[in-house]
């Protein structure tokens, strides 16, 4: 999977740049019998459905002309989102300090949810400051870390 997601990432980082966009992330997921390519973009100011569209048909046509993946698939482009999810290094290096879910595999102190200030990221172990104080949470517990919305 991870050869696929950073062969579309090389195809898609030139046609998103072209239209003032940069990718947030790619993956390649089989959901209910269905592959998935799923291409995240970001963007100073927030992501436009033409944002979408414009990365969207360029890069069907350049995936169909590389031909990276074998079988069929949907291809899906959108905004990484408000509550985006953090995946890699530089996710969370751009966004220490800011508020954040880490959901676990397994309840720890009751919960599975933890909702805090990141404080630091170490090769996959999450930091975040809770209200009882800073908390580390091993990789190998780490289901999902994404930014928290306040609504």
């Amino acid at each position: 999977m991870a050869k696929v997601t950073e062969l579309v990432r090389a195809l898609a980082q030139p046609i998103a740049a072209e239209n003032g966009c940069s990718i947030w992330d790619v993956e390649y997921v089989r959901e209910a019998g269905t592959w998935f390519l799923r291409v995240y973009l970001d963007k100073e100011g927030g992501v436009t459905i033409d944002d979408c569209e414009a990365v969207s048909r360029p890069l069907s046509d350049a995936l169909d002309e590389a031909d990276p993946i074998e079988g069929s698939y949907t291809l899906e482009v959108s905004s990484a989102g408000i509550d985006r999810v953090l995946r890699h290094p530089e996710h969370f290096d751009a966004f220490l300090g800011s508020e954040v879910e880490v959901r676990l595999y397994r309840p720890v102190e009751g919960r599975k949810d933890h909702v805090g200030l990141l404080r630091g990221y170490e090769n996959g172990d999450v930091t975040v400051e809770l209200p009882t104080g800073a908390v580390t949470f091993p990789k190998k517990d780490v289901a999902q870390v994404r930014l928290y919305v306040r609504v």
